[in-house]
């Protein structure tokens, strides 16, 4: 039977990022996803100026009322960025109305990058975000959200496989059995992920040659090829490494076209490769 997701993000008009990302890759992979928007914006909000912004923080449990009363089961509950600290009572809500105990929570806090928050989010994001991370089978923090999550300070360089071990650790100890720790650079020329399953205490880091720029939604590309290759029955190592692949393929395709970053990575061109890794066509 095919699967069904519920993936919970903003969308914004303009910009590859968000449910214009998750919804796309998510439907490639055979998963049939309903999508609950967080936020609206004409376009994300970086490299962009003058967006809009509407908070849908009143639409939410409405939405979520109206799903739980068509019995539906959903085999994945997949949280993106969320547009205040309020909205994760919601969603906290949200998940105790459509969740059963098969439902694999998979949160992306998405909330900070490069050691500083988001634009429009205040500084009690992370401590709020802690409160729903604690409750997810899988969490997708990059390295600035690891350690905003745990009140650290952020490290961007000088660190070994041994710091983001314990940060993967001390994560998994507040509730969550896998983690996976995105924007790890052992090596100045390299980039990766790092990837913990409390389930036997398996840690690996894997990386990928480091390509120039700044790359808008690669966040949210990854997670969503992560969560696609674990919903199609792939181990967490090897759904890591295969959701790596495919986002380093499609920042190779976007700077080989030529187009600009500000609108994100092209992960259409690689969905093909996804559908094929996952077996798709043959179901």
């Amino acid at each position: 039977m095919q699967k069904r997701a519920l993936a919970i993000h903003d969308i914004s008009c303009l910009g590859r990022c968000s449910l214009t990302v998750a919804l796309p890759i998510l439907s490639a992979a055979g998963i049939n996803t309903a999508v609950v928007p967080t936020a609206l914006l004409s376009t994300h909000t970086g490299e962009f100026t003058g967006y809009t912004h509407l908070d849908l923080s009143d639409q939410l449990l409405p939405i979520a009322a109206h799903l739980s009363s068509l019995g539906l089961h959903f085999d994945a509950f997949y949280t993106g960025y969320l547009a205040s600290p309020q909205q994760v009572e919601q969603v906290l809500q949200m998940r105790r109305m459509l969740c059963d105990d098969t439902t694999h929570v998979f949160v992306d806090p998405a909330f900070a990058d490069h050691g500083r928050l988001y634009s429009l989010m205040p500084a009690t994001m992370p401590a709020r975000m802690l409160e729903l991370v604690k409750t997810a089978h899988t969490i997708v923090p990059n390295l600035t959200e690891a350690a905003f999550l745990l009140s650290e300070p952020y490290r961007a360089q000088g660190y070994d496989a041994g710091y983001i071990r314990g940060l993967a650790e001390r994560l998994s100890a507040l509730g969550p059995e896998r983690i996976v720790i995105t924007d790890v650079s052992l090596e100045a020329a390299e980039a990766g992920v790092a990837v913990y399953n409390r389930a036997g205490g398996s840690f690996h880091i894997y990386a990928k040659p480091k390509l120039p720029g700044v790359f808008h939604g690669t966040g949210d590309v990854f997670a969503s090829f992560l969560l696609s290759g674990l919903l199609g029955g792939l181990a967490l190592d090897d759904a890591a490494q295969l959701a790596l692949r495919l986002t380093h393929e499609c920042i190779r395709l976007t700077l080989a076209g030529g187009e600009p970053l500000r609108y994100g990575v092209q992960f259409e061109r690689v969905l093909p490769e996804l559908i094929a890794a996952l077996g798709v066509g043959g179901q």
